[in-house]
């Protein structure tokens, strides 16, 4: 199968969300008739606010078997359980806690109180992903990693020009100066991130339009760390129009 990167151009944040939403439960119910699981990777900012309550919303969410989907993060802050700035709790508000999910397939990071320090946190994720991984993998080969894009090109907590980007091991790294707050986070590595089957992107407004353009014009991942990502079966930016402002038109697929 081919996986040349694609990208689809919505006219807006409403219509691009409904779109991968759609598209991910079709996704999901595929899986699930081949398989008898389904893993999935989200992470914080326009993937939860724009898809997850999307998907929530969608008058098909119903018609996915949740009880076989389990969720992974791609990256987490390290703060307190429960906190405002953590990635699960907004996952939660906006799908998780209004789904039959198996609270045993919510794969959550470690949170500060639990854990001695971020490291002692990184180490219990590792051994949580190789537990679920196939063959001689060190981590699952997720089914749909759905990332969002920073304006600078990060993913994850991958940022550009920091160290985790280039490292290929171990499968879950630690950030101590993120150029975001919270400066300290755990996130996935690169490798684990490209072991998945499908990686879609979601990218939305005119602030990410520079970075979507270097990533898709050769940029190297130390400097859109986005560029170095890529699915096993499928890669797919999911843009608005501005974010789609700087995409050369032969990159842009009107179907998937």
């Amino acid at each position: 199968m081919s996986n040349e990167r694609r990208v689809l151009v919505h006219p807006d944040k409403e219509s691009l969300g409904a779109s991968v939403a759609a598209r991910f439960i079709t996704k999901i119910i595929d899986v699930l008739e081949e398989q008898n699981y389904a893993s999935v990777v989200v992470s914080g900012g326009s993937v939860s606010t724009v898809v997850l309550a999307a998907i929530n919303a969608s008058p098909a969410r119903d018609s996915v078997d949740w009880s076989k989907v389990s969720f992974w993060w791609a990256d987490e802050r390290w703060v307190e359980a429960g906190h405002a700035d953590r990635n699960d709790r907004q996952a939660g508000l906006d799908l998780l806690s209004h789904i039959g999910v198996d609270p045993q397939n919510v794969h959550r990071f470690g949170a500060v109180g639990e854990f001695d320090d971020v490291e002692a946190a990184a180490v219990s994720y590792r051994a949580e992903l190789l537990e679920h991984a196939q063959g001689d993998d060190e981590a699952p080969r997720f089914d749909i990693t759905l990332l969002g894009v920073g304006p600078d090109g990060h993913v994850a907590s991958l940022f550009p020009d920091a160290p985790q980007v280039r490292m290929s091991g171990p499968t879950v790294l630690t950030v101590d100066d993120s150029p975001k707050p919270p400066p300290v986070r755990l996130t996935l590595s690169l490798p684990v991130i490209n072991n998945s089957q499908r990686v879609w992107m979601i990218l939305a407004g005119a602030e990410k339009a520079s970075s979507l353009g270097l990533a898709l014009a050769g940029a190297g991942a130390d400097q859109v760390p986005v560029a170095g990502v890529k699915g096993r079966k499928r890669t797919v930016f999911f843009v608005d129009r501005d974010a789609a402002a700087e995409v050369p038109e032969n990159l842009i697929a009107s179907t998937y």
